[in-house]
This record gives C-alpha cells, sequence and structure tokens, in this order.
C-alpha cells in the first residue's frame, strides 16, 4: 500500500491516499506500514497497463489515520480533501472504482510516446473541476519536485 519516500523520510500512497487498506492489514497502518496490502488492482494486456483501480476508503477516521501516516496534517487534508471527509461524515458506502485507460489504449493504437497527448484536458472551458474546486494553491515543495518555476 505505502513506498518508502527516502527524500521525505516517510512513506508515500503506491495508488493514491484515499486505497483502502486489505481488511485484515488495518493494523498494520499503526505498527508496521510496509507490510500493509491495498486493495487494488490492475488490468494488463499484452505487458502494458489498461486500466487499475481501487476500493476506496469509506470510513472518515481511517482516512485520516492513513492522511496522517502520509506526512498529510489536518489542515492540508481539509483545503486539499474537504469536500471527500465532509461527504465520508455522511456515511459513504463502501465503494470503488477503474480506469479502463481508453486514454491508454488510443495512446498505444496512436502509437503517442506519453499517455497526455491522449487525455481529454481541460475538464471544464475555465481549465476548472467542479467537484474538486481544482485548480487550487500548490505548495513550493510540489512545484519544485515538478520542475515548475513562478516568475512574478
Amino acid at each position: 500500500m505505502f513506498d518508502h519516500d527516502e527524500e521525505e523520510g516517510g512513506w508515500a500512497a503506491m495508488h493514491h491516499p484515499f486505497t483502502a487498506p486489505r481488511p485484515q492489514d488495518v493494523d498494520l497502518l499503526a505498527t508496521d506500514a510496509a507490510k500493509c496490502r491495498a486493495q487494488a488492482y490492475d488490468l494488463v494486456i499484452n505487458g502494458s497497463e489498461a486500466g487499475g483501480g481501487t476500493i476506496r476508503i469509506h470510513d472518515q477516521q481511517l482516512q485520516s489515520q492513513v492522511f496522517e501516516l502520509l506526512g498529510i496534517d489536518r489542515e492540508t487534508a481539509a483545503d486539499r480533501f474537504g469536500f471527500l471527509l465532509e461527504a465520508l461524515q455522511f456515511g459513504a458506502p463502501p465503494h470503488g472504482g477503474i480506469a479502463l485507460g481508453i486514454d491508454r489504449l488510443v495512446m498505444l493504437f496512436g502509437g503517442l510516446d506519453s499517455i497526455r497527448d491522449a487525455i481529454a484536458f481541460p475538464k471544464t472551458q475555465r481549465a476548472t473541476d467542479l467537484m474538486t474546486g481544482a485548480p487550487g494553491q500548490v505548495d513550493t515543495k510540489q512545484l519544485r519536485e515538478l520542475g515548475v518555476k513562478i516568475n512574478r
């Protein structure tokens, strides 16, 4: 479920920070996160990933525990994922998803070098995501990791 982040000295989500741990591994979050396994799956066709997905965390306390393990403090979690945390307060049912990777198939069939050349963007004419409020503020560390410089 987690990779050790050498740079930060903590944990990083192998899939995404909303991936649920396997039920029998929940206790490992507090004792041995390296052994915790995710409820995640991939669809591979002839060696190329054509899709993948996860069972999502549907319990607010478990989600907060995973955020804490990943070094995401309460304020940052509320700022970035408040919409999700609020939804979990209302009792979201167990749920999962799969992205079948049509964009990946288009990339492969089209002989493209990057999946970014096959992804439809933006989500709206104003390049915003209405559900999450993205784009939002990006912290300086993330910009450095991506090699993005802002001229002011």
